[in-house]
């Protein structure tokens, strides 16, 4: 009986002693940077990582879009901010994952008032995606105390617009959007259509889901200017699912508020391949992250 209870116990133990490695090695760099290649726009080229980074270094706005379940994205996000902070840049995260309402609790996390098991319910009250999938990139704001924004805005705006459009917004509602214009042309549809995979999309639905796209896009560009103007001498790195960070989503508002440059970094998907992309849709093209299941 005490051989079971001991081995019982052993077992015990080495379960919390992985579950406390697990929980404390958060790991930095899954593969090695020098071996990413990154297919460079205006000149078709494929370069490694620090070519790129010589460019984003110049530029006070920088894109790099996700798919929001993809754990190598996100590791490629990390890598821009990490190199861009190592080089000695002022750098801040601009993030689609937290709504401009909560400012100051991210604000209290990057300062270490918030402990992350308090902090994890706020974050999923913003995002849907798993918290794993991005403590990575929270901890390593908190731990060198980079500023994170918050750009998003309200879900309910963002829904009644895509349900009713945008016209259908109250005026207590209107008050919760920075200042912002809804004018859906038809290139910004053909936008749509191509960076959701919805080709064919026709009629009022549809008219009013660009809309809300459009406000989602208006919004988080304001609000990214609205930071660089309190704070000029940063670089903000925006994080976004790729249809926002492509250069007709976010970008395009920024280019017609403001004359900052910017680029654009996304990750090679099915809808934006190697064969189909050109330097309107994105400055760098991430080739080798793999899709995981």
């Amino acid at each position: 009986m005490k051989k079971i209870l001991f081995v019982l116990a052993s077992i015990a133990l080495l379960g919390l002693f992985l579950y406390l490695i697990a929980k404390d090695q958060r790991p930095d760099t899954p593969v090695d940077v020098d071996e990413q290649k990154i297919l460079r726009l205006p000149d078709r080229t494929v370069v490694q990582f620090q070519e790129v980074l010589e460019d984003i270094k110049a530029v006070p706005l920088v894109f790099v879009g996700e798919l929001h379940d993809q754990k190598r994205h996100h590791w490629a996000q990390l890598e821009v901010i990490r190199s861009l902070h190592n080089a000695g840049l002022k750098v801040a995260v601009g993030l689609e994952m937290f709504r401009a309402q909560e400012q100051d609790l991210l604000d209290r996390w990057v300062s270490g008032e918030i402990p992350e098991e308090r902090f994890i319910p706020i974050y999923l009250r913003n995002w849907g995606s798993p918290w794993t999938l991005y403590a990575n990139i929270f901890f390593y704001a908190r731990e060198n105390r980079i500023p994170m924004v918050g750009l998003n805005v309200p879900r309910q705006v963002t829904r009644k617009v895509a349900r009713r459009g945008f016209s259908s917004l109250e005026n207590d509602q209107l008050q919760n959007l920075p200042p912002v214009v809804c004018d859906v042309d038809p290139v910004y549809q053909e936008f749509i259509r191509r960076a959701l995979g919805v080709p064919g999309k026709e009629g009022l639905a549809f008219q009013y889901f660009c809309e809300a796209q459009l406000v989602w896009d208006s919004a988080m560009a304001w609000y990214a200017l609205h930071f660089l103007k309190e704070n000029p001498n940063y670089t903000i790195v925006i994080l976004a699912g790729s249809g926002h960070a492509w250069k007709r989503g976010i970008p395009e508002q920024i280019r017609r508020r403001s004359d900052l440059p910017f680029m654009v970094i996304l990750p090679e998907v099915s809808r934006l391949d190697r064969a189909n992309v050109t330097p309107e849709d994105t400055d760098y093209l991430w080739l080798n992250l793999p899709m995981e299941p």
